[in-house]
């Protein structure tokens, strides 16, 4: 699939930021990857050793806060191999901040490694040449060392990046809330069935569930990764039984229920929904395992519950054929104009097979077999293990045999839906026309992609 127009946005940006900024450090700018792979690869990161003196100096960009875990991993780092020297530098995983990214590659700036956090974003980078294929080294046997669930990730077959951890997607519980509400913690449940939940812990005007809009489509997804997004005609499945169903169940939750916030409420307040579950406002959560980060900080987030965990829910009443995402994240690419990528690759291996371990504080558990998992697990709890239902939590990481997907579809899809069902949750577009106007945009996109 071709992407011109963002590639022309991307550019035109590109050009405004070089102007206003020197057109930054362009170290590297004019690199690209070489047919013969690895040879380059290794005689790059040799020559920028030698230019700086016996020490390669590289950035490695991610959406983690370098307090969570990352800096601890640089330090780490840079202490065991004083002739590799890493820094890590911040980026925000929302569309400003890969927007960031992606102007900082195009630019030459410096990123000899950074992480991506979907598939989307991922294949916008590779076709732009911004990852480097890493068939190019031979010493690493990705699929062996992560399992089946890595192969979600290849792109054409190949690997542009490595996934790094084991990453879950849940529903965050106030287990005190429920107990006083008589409610259990479920294993298995139905969107209807956390409907009646949030309708019984809603107290007064507060409400029941919460979430981010970034994981809003998730249960579109799990239905058509499995079903597809285009019928066996090749025109587009948004129109899905199941995509209406959850547009009118989020839709009733806003407002006849009042169990969620309105979506206009939430995006004109930024309303800060770890903050709300954290201080007991509000008693379920939709998240991932990045909430761990906050909820064991007891000093910006004191709280007086324990914290249970549920798998998300699903549309269907059937469990048979379900998919919930997960699986595997943070696909850490290198920079495929690195002058540096030999080094980086010794870094990433290096990460990959232990050196995270202080990720796991911020709830990212390593993916390759060789690390050690239950130091991580215990990093990851730290001294606040009282604090969690641990049964529940070993459930939703390790127990649930629930089959995964790594959100693939395209980000051109993604906007074109979420303007559209944006438009019906904020009141200016009945459901009708909703879904008309997604299987529309999404027919067009699909001939303009042929």
């Amino acid at each position: 699939m071709r992407k011109k127009g963002w590639l022309a946005s991307i550019a035109s940006l590109a050009l405004v930021t070089g102007a206003l900024a020197g057109c930054g450090n362009n170290n590297g700018g004019n690199a690209s990857p070489s047919a013969s792979g690895k040879t380059e690869a290794s005689s790059s990161a040799s020559a920028g050793s030698k230019a700086s003196g016996g020490t390669v100096k590289l950035k490695m960009w991610g959406g983690v806060p370098p307090e969570a875990g990352p800096q601890e991993v640089m330090d780490n780092w840079n202490k065991e191999h004083p002739d590799i020297q890493i820094e890590y530098v911040r980026y925000v995983n929302d569309d400003e901040g890969n927007l960031k990214l992606d102007t900082a590659m195009m630019t030459g700036q410096d990123v000899d490694l950074f992480v991506n956090y979907t598939l989307s974003q991922t294949a916008k980078r590779v076709e732009s040449g911004f990852a480097a294929d890493l068939s190019q080294f031979t010493d690493y046997n990705i699929d062996e060392k992560m399992g089946a669930d890595a192969a979600g990730w290849k792109i054409d077959g190949k690997y542009y990046g490595m996934p790094t951890t084991k990453s879950s997607y849940f529903v965050a519980l106030n287990k005190d809330a429920l107990d006083a509400a008589g409610l259990t913690v479920p294993k298995d449940w139905t969107w209807d069935e956390m409907r009646e939940y949030a309708k019984k812990l809603k107290k007064g005007d507060g409400y029941g569930f919460i979430q981010n809009t970034e994981p809003y489509a998730d249960p579109v997804d799990a239905v058509l990764s499995k079903d597809g997004y285009t019928k066996a005609d090749g025109t587009s499945n948004l129109d899905h039984p199941l995509v209406r169903k959850w547009l009118e169940s989020l839709n009733g939750m806003m407002k006849d229920d009042k169990t969620t916030p309105p979506l206009g409420e939430q995006l004109t307040s930024k309303m800060p929904v770890e903050q709300m579950f954290l201080s007991g406002e509000v008693p379920m959560l939709n998240i991932g395992a990045w909430l761990l980060r906050s909820s064991n900080n007891f000093t910006d987030y004191p709280r007086d519950f324990k914290i249970a965990f549920a798998p998300v829910p699903r549309l269907q009443d059937d469990a048979e054929g379900f998919m919930t995402r997960g699986g595997l994240g943070d696909y850490i690419s290198i920079n495929a104009r690195s002058k540096n990528q030999a080094a980086a690759w010794t870094f990433l291996k290096w990460y990959a097979d232990g050196g995270m371990a202080p990720m796991a504080a911020g709830g990212r558990l390593p993916a390759s077999k060789d690390a050690d998992q239950d130091a991580a697990l215990a990093s990851m709890l730290g001294d606040k293990a009282e604090t969690y239902d641990k049964d529940s939590l070993m459930y939703v990481i390790f127990d649930n045999k629930t089959p995964t997907f790594v959100r693939s579809v395209p980000q051109e899809v993604m906007d074109l839906r979420s303007q559209e069902y944006e438009k019906y949750f904020l009141g200016s577009q009945n459901l009708d026309a909703t879904i008309a106007a997604m299987v529309s945009r999404h027919n067009e996109f699909l001939k303009k992609s042929k």
